[in-house]
């Protein structure tokens, strides 16, 4: 309506001040509530008796909050002749109006849906969650594992391990395979359409704690300190050992091109392992606590975040191609897990115990990747959100607290797309 009145200004009126107002007053405007929006990709669904005991929804609040922010924009009427051959009937005035619209993001800060997640560990190493390209959420509870269906918010027990905890879940990038890492050293492959156990592992010696999947290839990183690469199409045990932490792996990720892998550790070092040979490409030794968080890029070739625990609480951005760290940023919190958005160059991170306020521990923050802005921040949980996960689509984050809940934002429903490198991405390790 604002603009309406300052555009009738400029054009019937002809008042000279309309547009220079209109905009001061936009930019004047640095916080604004969104209204929340009827399309919710997760409605919410009543659960049968026999689950609601496991993960039922909790009522969504009424209304949806939000933190909007301030992105730059560039006057395109800074040369004095812009208008001298215009042929537009609209003003220079009125153009200016039409195009000052508010280019803000906004992040709903309230989430879209709350599921309870009684026996979710309080464990900073685990990987308790992973939502998978199928769009089906999987989560371990103790010794059970969940699959939660996004499409129709129906929850279904996939195993109950009874005699050992589940320590780690991850879903295969093709096919419908949930490798699931237990506290008793195995690694249990499911076929989730059946409900069927395909493979067993016995390579590690302790916890399998980090789980990542390259085509056909599943690495394992346990409290051993070694990492297995299993190809799930061979009868063999394993095809390659690593060696070269000397503490727990609890961070696992294939680059997107499958041709690296990083690895974090206990030992407070990150690694960059070549796929074909146990050689490590680079070390990265500038973090002071445990790197569990750690996530590539997924616009930018060789570009790798990484968070520190406790002892650290920085986030830094590497060139894994040069060896190089591009920026170092405290946060302020230990950083228990990192995503790289799909849809935006921004980078969502969650945490857990802060330096010193009470009410700056267990957020998430979004940051701008470019400038490590902090750009928008989420508060819900009531102990440290050590597990994250992103919908396949990219448009939605799902979080898990110590405080036995989950929790779903939804944070880049409407952003469009990065267009992608098009040269084809290499995934073949053997």
């Amino acid at each position: 309506m604002k603009r309406i009145t300052a555009y009738f200004r400029a054009e019937v009126l002809d008042d000279p001040n309309a547009a220079d107002e209109y905009i001061q007053q936009q930019q004047r405007r640095t916080l604004q509530p969104v209204s929340s929006s009827s399309s919710i990709p997760f409605a919410s669904s009543s659960s049968s008796s026999s689950l609601s005991s496991i993960i039922h929804n909790q009522p969504a609040p009424s209304s949806l909050s939000s933190l909007s922010v301030d992105i730059e924009s560039v006057n395109i009427f800074e040369s004095p002749n812009a208008s001298r051959f215009q042929t537009s009937p609209i003003s220079e005035a009125g153009r200016r109006i039409l195009l000052s619209g508010d280019n803000r993001r906004h992040f709903n800060t309230t989430p879209i849906k709350i599921l309870d997640a009684p026996d979710l560990q309080d464990d900073f190493y685990l990987n308790l969650m992973d939502w998978g390209h199928n769009d089906c959420l999987a989560v371990g509870l103790g010794s059970s594992v969940y699959l939660w269906n996004a499409n129709t918010s129906k929850v279904t027990q996939l195993c109950d391990l009874s005699t050992e905890n589940v320590t780690s879940v991850k879903w295969s990038t093709i096919g419908n395979l949930l490798a699931i890492g237990t506290s008793k050293a195995r690694t249990i492959l499911y076929d989730t359409t059946t409900s069927e156990r395909v493979r067993t592992w016995t390579t590690h010696t302790s916890r399998v704690g980090s789980l990542a999947w390259a085509s056909n290839i599943l690495s394992t990183g346990g409290r051993d300190h070694y990492i297995y690469h299993h190809d799930v199409r061979s009868n063999e045990a394993y095809f390659r050992r690593l060696t070269g932490h000397t503490q727990e792996i609890c961070g696992l990720k294939w680059n997107p091109e499958g041709n690296s892998l990083a690895s974090g550790g206990n030992d407070n070092n990150v690694m960059i392992w070549d796929s074909h040979e146990n050689i490590i490409l680079h070390r990265f030794s500038q973090h002071t606590a445990a790197i569990k968080a750690l996530d590539w890029s997924p616009h930018k070739r060789g570009l790798l975040v990484t968070g520190g625990g406790t002892a650290d609480k920085t986030m830094k951005i590497w060139n894994t191609i040069s060896g190089n760290l591009l920026s170092s940023h405290d946060t302020g919190s230990q950083v228990c897990n990192l995503a790289w958005s799909k849809r935006t160059d921004d980078i969502i991170s969650s945490h857990g115990f802060a330096n010193q306020l009470a009410t700056e521990s267990n957020l998430i923050h979004i940051w701008k990747a470019d400038k490590m802005e902090k750009i928008g921040t989420l508060s819900g949980h009531k102990s440290r959100v050590l597990y994250m996960s992103m919908s396949h689509d990219g448009s939605t984050i799902v979080t898990g607290a110590a405080d036995e809940t989950l929790m779903f934002w939804d944070l880049f429903l409407n952003e469009p797309y990065i267009r992608h490198d098009p040269e084809e991405r290499l995934t073949c390790l053997r």
